[in-house]
C-alpha cells in the first residue's frame, strides 16, 4: 500500500470518526448502547444491539445475528434494510452494531504496514475480542443461536475477507463492501491462493461490492480499462478485482460467492446499495418459493401443505435448527382470508399448521375456535379457546370460554 493510499484511508478514518460522533445519539434510539471492558485489548468496547420487532426474551425462540463493523456509523443503514426485507427475504436477526470510533486502523488491518501515520495490523486481537468476549457476551444476554453473519465496509471489509481466510467457522456469512483488499500488497489475495484449498470454505457464502471510483482521478475509468491501467490510482480497485476472480474461481469448491459493481456509487455511498443487494444474495435459499400459489384459490391444500413441509426442512437444514417455515401473522391471516373465501379446508389447514409451528401461541388457538365456531361446530371450539385461556390468561378468552359455554347449553 502505497503513502497516497494511506493518506487517503486516514482521511476515511477520520470521517468515520466524525460520523459515529454524530450519529452515537441516534443510535441509542434505534438499539441499546452497551459495552465491555476487553481483556484481550485492555480497553473497553462499545457496541450496540439492535433487537427485532416483538422480541421476548422469555420465549424460546433465538434468532441469527448480524455483527456489523463501523456499526456506529452504519447501524441505521442494516436497520432499515433488515426492517424492510426480513421475513420474505432474509430471516429475522439481532443486529450488532460495533464501534470502530476509536483504533479503527489498529484493529481492521491483518498486518503491520510501515512507514504509517497510525498504529496498524492488528487485526488478530480485535478478532480475539469478537470471538472470545463480544460474541461470548451476546449469547449470554440475548436469544441467539450461532447463525452469524459478519459485514464490513473499508477496512471494515478487509477484516471480514480477512476473518473468513482465518477463522471462517466464526460466522456462516461474509459481506465485503467495497474492501480495501490492495492492504500489504494485496495480502489477502496472496493469503488465500496458499490457505484455501478444495473444500474448506464449505457451506460459507461471501458477497463483495466494488465501488464506481474505480481511478481517483479519472472517473471515465471502465471496468474493462481499469485492469489494464497499472497506476497507485487503480491499485484499490484491481485488488477487489482480482480477488474476486480468485474466488469465483473457487465457487465450486463448496463457497456461495457473488461480486456485484455498483458504477453510480462512490466508496462512501456504496454501503447501503450493498447491504440490501448483499443481504438477499446471501439469503437467496431463505427466500419463500412459490408465493403465487397461495394467492391462487384453485391451490389444493395439500399442494400448500407440502410447501410448508418443504420450507421447514429447508430451513432446519441451512440454520441446523428447527425453523417455522412462515412467520405467525402470515400463517394466521391466510387462515382467515380462506375463511372469507370460504375456503374452510384451506383454512382448518392453516391453522392446524399454525397450532403445529407456534405451539405456546394464544392466538392460533383462539383462531382455530373462531374456524370451529364459523362452522357452528362449538365443543371444539369452546376446547381450543380453553387451551388460549391456559396459556394467556386474559380476561378476553375467559369471557369467549363463558359465552360459548352458554351457547351450547
Amino acid at each position: 500500500m502505497t503513502l497516497l493510499n494511506q493518506k487517503v484511508l486516514l482521511c476515511l478514518a477520520i470521517l468515520f470518526s466524525i460520523i459515529g460522533e454524530v450519529k452515537a445519539q441516534y443510535l441509542s434510539q434505534i438499539g441499546i448502547r452497551d459495552s465491555i471492558y476487553s481483556e484481550v485489548l485492555n480497553e473497553s468496547r462499545e457496541f450496540y444491539v439492535k433487537l427485532p420487532a416483538g422480541y421476548d426474551p422469555d420465549s424460546d425462540k433465538k434468532y441469527p445475528t448480524a455483527y456489523l463493523l463501523d456499526g456506529d456509523v452504519l447501524l441505521s443503514a442494516l436497520s432499515i434494510t433488515h426492517d424492510y426485507y426480513h421475513g420474505g427475504f432474509i430471516p429475522e436477526m439481532i443486529l450488532i452494531g460495533i464501534s470502530n470510533s476509536q483504533n479503527r486502523d489498529r484493529d481492521l488491518t491483518p498486518s503491520v504496514v510501515e512507514p504509517s501515520y497510525v498504529q496498524n495490523g492488528d487485526a488478530s486481537e480485535f478478532l480475539k475480542f469478537i470471538s472470545q468476549e463480544l460474541i461470548p457476551t451476546i449469547e449470554k444476554e440475548y436469544s441467539v443461536n450461532d447463525y452469524r453473519t459478519l459485514i464490513g465496509h473499508s477496512f471494515g471489509g478487509l477484516f471480514t475477507v480477512n476473518t473468513l481466510i482465518h477463522q471462517p467457522e466464526l460466522f456462516e456469512n461474509y459481506l465485503a463492501i467495497d474492501p480495501s483488499l490492495d492492504w500489504d500488497d494485496q495480502l489477502m489475495l496472496r493469503q488465500a491462493q496458499e490457505i484455501f484449498t478444495e473444500g474448506s470454505l464449505k457451506g460459507k457464502s461471501l458477497y463483495i461490492s466494488l465501488s464506481g471510483q474505480l481511478h481517483m482521478q479519472k472517473p471515465e475509468m471502465t471496468l474493462e480499462t481499469v485492469v489494464q491501467d497499472d497506476s497507485e490510482f487503480t491499485l484499490f480497485a484491481r485488488s477487489n478485482i482480482s480477488f474476486s476472480e480468485f474466488m469465483g474461481s473457487k465457487s465450486g469448491q463448496g463457497i456461495r460467492f457473488h461480486w456485484e459493481f455498483f458504477p453510480k456509487d462512490l466508496h462512501g455511498t456504496v454501503p447501503l446499495p450493498s447491504l440490501r443487494n448483499g443481504l438477499i444474495s446471501l439469503f437467496e435459499w431463505f427466500q419463500m418459493e412459490k408465493v403465487e400459489l397461495f394467492n391462487i384459490p384453485e391451490t389444493p391444500s395439500e399442494v400448500l401443505l407440502d410447501l410448508m413441509n418443504y420450507r421447514a426442512k429447508k430451513l432446519e437444514r441451512r440454520f441446523g435448527y428447527f425453523v417455522p417455515p412462515y412467520p405467525e401473522d402470515l400463517m394466521n391471516v391466510s387462515g382467515y382470508m380462506s375463511m372469507e373465501n370460504d375456503e374452510m379446508k384451506r383454512a382448518k389447514m392453516f391453522f392446524e399448521q399454525g397450532i403445529l409451528y407456534y405451539p405456546n401461541s394464544a392466538n392460533m388457538y383462539d383462531s382455530m375456535a373462531d374456524y370451529y365456531e364459523a362452522n357452528n361446530e362449538l365443543e371444539p371450539a369452546l376446547e381450543f379457546v380453553k387451551k388460549a385461556y391456559a396459556i394467556s390468561g386474559s380476561d378476553y378468552h375467559k369471557n369467549r370460554i363463558e359465552e360459548l359455554t352458554l351457547m351450547i347449553r
